[in-house]
This record gives C-alpha cells, structure tokens and sequence, in this order.
C-alpha cells in the first residue's frame, strides 16, 4: 500500500500548488489551460484505445458497463460524493464552482489507465513498486495542471484514489490469475474510451454532459469476457 499513499501524496502536492498559481493566472488563460489538459485527456484516451486487438471486446464491454453504471448511477454517486465533501469544506454553501466538476474528472483520469491496473497488480504481488511510482511523477504534472484549472477539487479526489487504487492493490493476489496480457489490454483500451468521453466534456462539445463515470464498470468486463468467449467456442465448435 505504500506506493499507493506515495501516488496520493503527488495528487495532493501537485494539485496544491496549481491552486497556488492559479491565482496568478487570468481567466483567459486558465480557459486556454482547461482545453489543453482536455486535448491531452484525448490524447491518452485515444493512444490507450488503439492499442485494442480485439474491437468486439471493446464494444461488448462499453454497452455492458454502461449498462450497469446507469443501474447503479455511479456518475450520480461520484457526483453526490464531490457535494458532501464540497459541503463539509465550504460551510456556508460557498466555494469553486467547479469543485465537484474537478473531484469528477480527476477520480477518472487518475485511476484509468494501464498503469494503475498493472501498477497496483505488481505492487501487491511483487512489492514492485515502480510502475506507480512512474504513474505518481505524471501524475504529479497532471494534477498541478488540473489543479490550477479546476481547483480543491482536483485535491480531494486522492480519496478516491485511495479507495480505487487501494482496494485493486489489495485484491490483486484473486484477480492476478484472470489478468492475462490480452486482459490488461482491453481493459486498457475500455478505459481509454472512456478517457475520450471525458475530453469531449471538457471541451463542451456535447449537447449533454457524457456521464462517464457510469460507463466505469465496463473496465473490469474484459475479466469476464474472454472466459466467456472461449467457453461458448467450445460449446459451439
């Protein structure tokens, strides 16, 4: 769990001090800043996407889990959990007005991605630490950045990080056995798809809000997916 508590203490520095330069910065470019994290966002997502070699996996997984988001209303959860925290900060209903909207994407993008998987798996396997302690420095610049266009908000997500990454380290001696390198693959590329949802609603392209925190389920459904296919082959072969 230490890699874990040293991935929390990046997000939490980081994010601090681009609160600080915020205040040096104008709305103009704090705006100009916000676009470039999102195209950044779309980047990651987009590179982690193509990465796929199974595009049905992908497909099934994203209709599924999302699917199971909307039943659960995970986004609606994430989002209830950025206003108590917001409340319990700002007494007096004050506070940013993007708090919960930066509570929301910084659980996103700092706990997608191959590396959170792989990283966590190694680390309470084989005490390995590395890969998250690679993951805390991008992290680091990510969340100064996010930091200073969105604000506290970037700051409180390391709650979910340490429930997210925590809970995944500690479970990875049950789920190291089904994850394969195809597995870890797809899950990958399921996140990265999301990771574009996320870019598309810092943008403001969409009419609507994607709720992508619902479709967060579908990372875990390539576990299941490939037990699945190769049962039904050998049940119709």
């Amino acid at each position: 769990m230490i890699a874990v508590f040293v991935n929390m203490a990046t997000v939490l520095a980081g994010s601090l001090l681009g609160i600080l330069l915020k205040n040096r910065l104008r709305q103009s470019l704090q705006d100009a800043l916000m676009k470039a994290l999102a195209l950044c966002t779309a980047l990651i997502g987009v590179s982690s996407a193509i990465g796929t070699q199974n595009v049905l996996c992908v497909i099934i997984c994203m209709v599924l889990g999302t699917l199971i988001g909307e039943l659960l209303r995970i986004d609606d959860g994430i989002e209830h959990a950025g206003d108590w925290i917001k409340g319990r900060l700002f007494k007096n209903g004050g506070g940013e007005s993007r708090f919960t909207e930066g509570f929301v994407s910084a659980c996103i993008l700092f706990c997608i991605g191959s590396m959170t998987i792989v990283g966590s798996l190694e680390a309470g396997i084989n005490h390995n630490y590395s890969i998250i302690y690679a993951k805390s420095t991008l992290d680091f610049v990510s969340s100064m950045a996010f930091g200073a266009a969105m604000g506290f908000g970037v700051t409180c997500s390391v709650v979910f990080i340490l429930l997210f990454q925590g809970g995944l380290t500690l479970l990875s001696g049950l789920v190291a056995p089904v994850l394969s390198t195809g597995t870890v693959t797809e899950m990958s590329a399921v996140g990265g798809v999301i990771l574009m949802g996320m870019a598309i609603n810092m943008l403001g392209l969409g009419k609507e809000r994607i709720r992508v925190a619902n479709m967060l389920p579908a990372i875990f459904l390539p576990i299941a997916y490939f037990p699945l296919v190769s049962l039904l082959t050998g049940l119709f072969s």
